[in-house]
């Protein structure tokens, strides 16, 4: 397993994590886990994941789409000032259309 994993998504979590393509009927999947960049404006919310190196989820970076994204790549990642990508320790697990819903009402 992909050594980024264990830092990003927590033993308890990763049991609860759909894999690929299991909730793509659903219109109320779940956003599972919130990685974000310190010192840029970069968020990832996982909502589906391989169990490896591969999830599928909400990205706000220089748009807001959904898409798939390797936890390796987002280890390598780092803001303007140099830090890296954090798990947020606080979000607790949420349907995908409240966080969608939370970014658009404050634009960013």
């Amino acid at each position: 397993m992909n050594t980024a994993a264990y830092v990003y998504i927590p033993d308890e979590l990763r049991a609860k994590i759909p894999a690929l393509y299991a909730t793509e009927r659903n219109p109320d999947a779940t956003a599972w886990v919130r990685l974000f960049t310190p010192d840029s404006s970069w968020t990832w919310y996982v909502v589906e994941y391989d169990g490896d190196d591969t999830c599928f989820g909400y990205v706000e970076g220089h748009a807001k789409e959904l898409g798939y994204f390797l936890l390796s790549d987002i280890a390598c990642a780092r803001g303007r000032l140099g830090l890296p990508v954090e798990r947020d320790l606080f979000f607790t697990p949420r349907p995908l259309f409240e966080v969608r819903a939370r970014h658009e009402r404050r634009g960013t």
